[in-house]
């Protein structure tokens, strides 16, 4: 995955412990722009994660929008 070093930017991090984290990527590939969240251990990349294309990520930012709107905490109680 040399792909996300040079041509993606970092834009969050979600840290689980001393050695997992997610890093969420924003950039180019292939010529299409894509959004990759991916699993780290030890600063290292895991094969679990997932890349989007734009349009993919707007409808997971609507579905994660809507099931975690102001009125549910993020445990989805009200």
């Amino acid at each position: 995955m040399d792909e996300l070093t040079d041509e993606f930017n970092l834009i969050g991090r979600i840290v689980r412990d001393s050695n997992n984290e997610v890093l969420i990527k924003r950039g180019t590939y292939w010529n299409v722009d894509v959004l990759d969240i991916r699993w780290f251990n030890n600063d290292k990349p895991s094969r679990k994660g997932i890349r989007l294309n734009a349009e993919e990520a707007k409808i997971l930012y609507e579905i994660l929008r809507r099931e975690f709107n102001e009125e549910k905490d993020i445990l989805g109680k009200n």
